[in-house]
């Protein structure tokens, strides 16, 4: 899975920063039966561009990863890379690094034997092979590990060996499917800052698959929203999370209110100020939600509901509000609130307030 016939060893046992190149698909459709799981996917990974691929399960994002990796081929459309269509391409030629959410080791080897495996497949001499392996080891913070047996790590140490692995033999392209969805939520959280640190060093054109919005937005120079086999949104992870383009996008990223634009003009106070004709939504943060206006200015916007539970979690306190239509809506009331939310009783009416330049119109 890991083997390029174009890879040339380095002679020096470090791990070298190849020109990376990109990856470009074209119109990809793939079909299981009457499912389709792709549907006319198009998507253009610059070179040494860090592109994650978010979505809910069945969204599509595994099977255009193993498309581009070679593992599925579409039934339609086209896979560029190096100026090659490689869609016909066996997934031994194409010469990608890939990581796998059950990272894919073999346990009856050693650390150093399951990182020199790409590069013994390759025809690399040992004493090259285990000096490269070393290097590799080093850059994910294993230097030292080499002769560990694979049962005896934890969880954090088997992927930064699986991560040794598919970048020993320094790929052009690193595909990495939902690699971290095993560990627990602080190692996740470390590991995710690693990874990000990796690209950095090593520029790595990667393609990288994730359910987890928080590591789509914390890893990426780019995400991909997919739903229902399609990309509904490219961008930066600040303009996912601030301008989400549908609802789909703004209730799948983060906690959002979201009320209809002629609701909102009968239950919101204050002037929404210009309003684009195709407006047809509102969209609030939670945590952008105040229990008091900061200064006297007219740029606020007022929502009043009953108060129906305060949940304290650690950083902040989530409060559950009903409209007076019914609709449930949630504010995150921060730590500098905490006088205001302990003077609150559930069962109250309570005003929410949040600056008109907060809101987003879908």
């Amino acid at each position: 899975m890991l083997l390029s016939p174009a890879s040339t060893p380095s002679q020096t046992g470090h791990m070298n920063s190849r020109s990376a190149e990109s990856v470009r698909i074209e119109a990809v459709s793939k079909m299981y039966g009457e499912f389709r799981a792709l549907d006319d996917v198009s998507l253009t990974v610059e070179a040494g561009e860090f592109v994650a691929m978010l979505g809910p399960s069945g969204s599509g994002k595994s099977t255009l990863l193993m498309a581009v990796a070679g593992f599925i081929r579409p039934d339609r459309g086209r896979i560029f890379f190096g100026g090659s269509d490689i869609v016909r391409l066996p997934a031994n030629q194409r010469g990608f690094g890939v990581v796998f959410q059950s990272y894919a080791l073999f346990p009856h080897m050693d650390v150093m034997a399951n990182v020199t495996f790409p590069l013994n497949v390759r025809g690399v001499p040992q004493d090259e092979a285990r000096r490269r392996a070393a290097a590799a080891l080093d850059v994910v913070k294993l230097g030292g590990f080499g002769g560990r047996r694979i049962g005896e790590l934890s969880g954090g140490q088997r992927q930064r060996v699986a991560l040794a692995r598919a970048i020993v033999f320094e790929p052009k392209v690193l595909l990495m499917d939902e690699p971290l969805s095993a560990l627990d939520k602080t190692l996740r959280e470390e590991m995710q800052m690693e990874i990000r640190e990796l690209h950095n060093k090593l520029q790595i054109t990667t393609l990288y698959v994730t359910h987890d919005q928080r590591e789509a937005l914390t890893i990426a120079d780019r995400v991909a929203v997919m739903n229902k086999g399609r990309i509904v949104q490219l961008d930066s992870p600040e303009a996912i999370y601030r301008r989400p383009t549908d609802e789909f996008v703004a209730r799948f990223i983060g906690e959002a209110t979201i009320l209809p634009l002629a609701k909102a003009r009968g239950m919101v106070a204050g002037d929404l100020g210009a309003v684009e004709p195709s407006a047809r939504a509102l969209m609030v943060r939670s945590e952008d939600f105040c229990l008091s206006r900061a200064g006297g200015d007219g740029g606020w916007l007022t929502v009043s509901g009953l108060l129906r539970g305060i949940v304290f979690q650690g950083d902040s306190w989530l409060l559950q509000v009903d409209l007076a239509d019914g609709q449930a809506i949630t504010a995150r009331a921060q730590k500098h609130f905490s006088a205001e939310v302990g003077a609150l009783e559930v069962g109250q009416t309570v005003e929410l307030h949040v600056r008109r330049d907060r809101v987003h119109l879908l």
